[in-house]
């Protein structure tokens, strides 16, 4: 037996080709995933352990915005061994652009750059600061969205915004940090970078030294107020630290990986159930000659391995190649991430790759294994093989039922049951997808008669011949035609989800900005801090060509609630003034005026009051004051401080405290350019204050989205691939399958272009089947997505990219038909009708 499956496989070397396609890919993308992963992370820990190397021994402060003085400094330089230690200077110092406003969405990065053997700071071009208090370096980054050479002068504010300006001498490569690849980073000497950042100690303390028992020294010297670690562990937390988000991106790409996967097991078990159909007589035979079911059972199962083994070996090879181009892809983007490490297949990923093809096909194929011990000898006799029929049996109604009711019932509950934003909500209504989705897998193959009446219907009438026998061969075995297309279903599900959720969203969240923000110009700093004079939103208050202007100050202050004694909490209290309507949920905030106070909801559980109760506010101004919580506003929704009280009590309790937010709204009337002109002359003196118009936002947000939609229907697209092949794969075999009925249409007049025109539209009915099954999935669990998601939701449906899958699907279904029909209305007449 072991050789007359050996002899099967090389008799049928395409069958096998075709047979691995789809764990091939399958394969490919996880173990692409895995090496991309092991090459970055490698990069990681290559750049931290070279900068990390460096030092010996590491002090620093306990919290995030702990500082080491420099006393500290001076008691490590004093012990005996340590031939070197440096304080490194970490905080804010905005940078300007070339328009004379304050550059990117964060506050610059102020680093101190250090000389000598602790120097850890990666200069790509140019030189370092070294003594020279007036030069400056930046990231590449930064000067590459800027605009900024070595050699040109950039303007930096300091701690008091006052400006200063610099001769930049370098560039610098921000490394593995993320919140320096975000922020941007600027580079000065020790002195310099402390005067513009007004910094009180040093964030960090770097020691090299030799002597044993360094650590404890240090630990000895500075006391138990600081965190002393070695220059291992140090290498160690950077390179968790980098990595945390690299998990994140890996996992995201596994489930696209296991997705694809799952599709590919669902050709495979189909491919082989058609394989079995068609060697009924073979393996009858071999019954015949005494083959006993199990040694037939184990050739179909050496088969399937055979095919696991080569698919994995070549998906392996498929992986490597998928890594390295997305690395070249990301280095050409300027991702800061460290693309330039050497790409290799890990024994790990290698045994991974190898296990989950194998696994995947051996399990896919384990039923229609099962099903070939059931062949009697005397099907051998037969001079044709009898053509599966289908009967959609009592069980299969029962489970498709309960499988049904349970997926839309937990649906149900992860709408109804949980308050809209939680987590656990989208989790049941994932849950739910997953059983309805199983049960419409059971109940598929009583669902593609009649809806291949709808997707055939066009083609019934305007083909002729040719179309009514590609929709009744459509529907012939349904078994095969749902195994073929739920493939083909799952992707078009999951990107009908996704365009479901992202319209959704986008109309949801552009409805609720314009509803409680109706504005045209929003004005703040980096920070969102209160930097914005009150003279610029009174200026703009006269101006004409406005028809609003609002704005939002904040202090930063203790509060506490009143009953039990509650801790106090800092928080953001603050005030507007204009045009806003709060977003109440709970009281009311008619007549809000002095001793009152409205919460956003995440507020008043912290501190666990309710509407009526009181709080205790500790101001700069009037001491401590009460009072009464008399609105609980929408914490997602609202805009407004944690803590909002009216704006008169406001002033007496802080004083005058300059705006954070100004929101300006337009004139019928007025030409947007005219309008902008006017807000940019009012805000020209002030380099901090940043104008950024709605449209722009809501383009920022358009972009975004449109860019996840993009990255996820490529991802995606793997497993629409997969299933294609699936349709292809499925119709080359059942080409074979019905050779001599091909050819008895042929003898009856049939030409050529009309059979390969029946082919073509059969598998455009299973495209058009699998699509509407996955549009109507889709679109349905979209809109329970986002009712889980966000309150208020507004559901929009994409018509035209729906439709647009739907006629995707269709032609890329002809396209997989393309070879077999070509095969089959090649193939002779004569020949084919002495095909047994």
């Amino acid at each position: 037996m072991l050789k007359t499956a050996l002899a099967g496989l090389r008799a049928h070397k395409l069958r096998l080709l075709l047979t691995s396609l789809a764990i091939m890919l399958g394969v490919g993308f996880i173990a692409g995933t895995f090496v991309l992963n092991d090459t970055i992370q490698a990069g990681f820990s290559q750049r931290v352990t070279a900068d990390a190397g460096k030092v010996d021994v590491v002090v620093l402060a306990k919290g995030p915005d702990g500082v080491l003085p420099e006393r500290v400094l001076d008691r490590v330089r004093a012990l005996n061994g340590v031939s070197e230690a440096q304080g490194l200077i970490r905080d804010s110092a905005p940078l300007l652009g070339k328009n004379g406003k304050t550059a990117g969405n964060a506050p610059t990065t102020a680093l101190s750059v250090v000389r000598g053997p602790l120097d850890r700071t990666a200069i790509v071009s140019g030189t370092g600061p070294g003594t020279d208090d007036q030069a400056a370096v930046l990231d590449e980054n930064t000067a590459k969205a800027q605009g900024f050479q070595v050699g040109d002068t950039i303007t930096v504010l300091d701690s008091r915004q006052a400006p200063h300006r610099f001769k930049l001498v370098g560039l610098l490569d921000p490394g593995v940090d993320q919140e320096l690849a975000y922020t941007g980073a600027l580079g000065f000497t020790t002195a310099t970078a402390q005067r513009m950042t007004g910094a009180k100690g040093y964030r960090e303390i770097d020691v090299a030294g030799t002597a044993p028992g360094l650590e404890q020294a240090v630990k000895a010297a500075v006391g138990d107020g600081y965190v002393v670690k070695t220059g291992a562990e140090l290498a160690a937390d950077l390179a968790g630290a980098a990595g945390v988000e690299m998990q994140s991106f890996t996992l995201g790409l596994l489930m696209f990986g296991i997705v694809a996967m799952m599709v590919a097991a669902l050709v495979i078990y189909n491919t082989f159930n058609i394989l079995v159909a068609q060697r009924t007589r073979e393996m009858a035979l071999l019954r015949c000659i005494g083959a006993t079911r199990g040694q037939v059972f184990g050739s179909i199962v050496l088969e399937s391995v055979a095919v696991g083994a080569l698919a994995s070996v070549l998906g392996l090879a498929i992986g490597y190649g998928l890594a390295a181009l997305t690395l070249t892809v990301l280095g050409a983007f300027d991702a800061p991430l460290p693309t330039d490490a050497d790409v290799a297949l890990t024994p790990a990923t290698i045994a991974i790759g190898l296990a989950v093809g194998l696994l995947v096909t051996l399990g896919a194929a384990l039923l229609p294994a099962r099903s070939a011990t059931r062949v009697p000898p005397i099907a051998a006799l037969r001079s044709q093989v009898e053509e599966q029929t289908f009967s959609a049996g009592v069980l299969r109604g029962v489970f498709a039922a309960l499988f049904l009711v349970a997926g839309l019932g937990t649906t149900a509950v992860g709408m109804l049951a949980f308050e809209p934003g939680q987590e656990i909500a989208l989790f049941v209504v994932m849950a739910g997808g997953a059983l309805t989705f199983l049960g419409v897998l059971i109940i598929g193959p009583t669902l593609i008669r009649p809806l291949s009446a709808v997707a055939g219907w066009i083609p019934r009438k305007v083909f002729g011949v040719p179309g009514r026998l590609a929709v009744d061969n459509s529907a012939r075995n349904p078994r095969r035609a749902a195994t073929t297309t739920v493939a083909l279903t799952i992707g078009v599900t999951l990107m009908t989800l996704i365009s479901v959720v992202t319209a959704s969203t986008r109309l949801t969240m552009t409805a609720k900005l314009d509803e409680q923000f109706p504005i045209d110009y929003l004005l703040a700093s980096q920070a969102r801090d209160s930097v914005i004079p009150r003279s610029v939103a009174q200026e703009l208050r006269t101006r004409p060509e406005l028809a609003s202007v609002a704005l939002i100050r904040e202090a930063r202050a203790g509060v506490a609630g009143m009953a039990g004694g509650g801790e106090r909490s800092r928080f953001d209290v603050g005030t507007y003034s204009g045009p806003i309507e709060p977003y109440v949920t709970a009281g009311s905030m008619t007549g809000f005026g002095a001793g009152q106070v409205a919460l956003d909801e995440p507020a008043a559980r912290r501190l666990g009051v309710r509407v009526g109760d009181s709080v205790s506010l500790t101001t700069t101004k009037a001491g401590e004051v009460t009072l009464r919580v008399v609105a609980l506003l929408d914490g997602v929704q609202s805009q407004l401080p944690p803590v909002t009280v009216a704006e008169a009590p406001f002033d007496a309790y802080f004083g005058a405290v300059p705006d954070s937010r100004v929101l300006i709204g337009i004139k019928d009337g007025v030409p947007p350019e005219r309008a902008r002109a006017v807000v940019d002359a009012a805000t020209a003196a002030y380099p901090v204050v940043q104008v950024t118009s709605s449209t722009e936002v809501r383009g920022q947000f358009d972009e975004t989205l449109d860019m996840m939609l993009m990255i996820i229907t490529g991802l995606l697209g793997l497993a629409i691939l997969i299933s294609l092949l699936g349709i292809a794969n499925t119709l080359s075999l059942s080409v074979h399958e019905r050779t001599r009925e091909s050819a008895l249409l042929r003898a009856l007049g049939l030409t050529r272009a009309q059979l390969r025109s029946m082919l073509s539209i059969e598998a455009l009915v299973l495209g058009v089947i699998g699509a509407l099954v996955g549009v109507a999935l889709g679109g349905f669990f979209g809109w329970a997505a986002m009712t889980a998601m966000l309150s208020d939701a507004v559901f929009s449906v994409p018509v035209v990219q729906i439709v647009l899958f739907v006629a995707l699907s269709g032609l890329a279904g002809v396209l997989a038909a393309v070879l077999p029909a070509r095969r089959a209305a090649r193939a002779s007449i004569v020949g084919s009708l002495a095909t047994n």
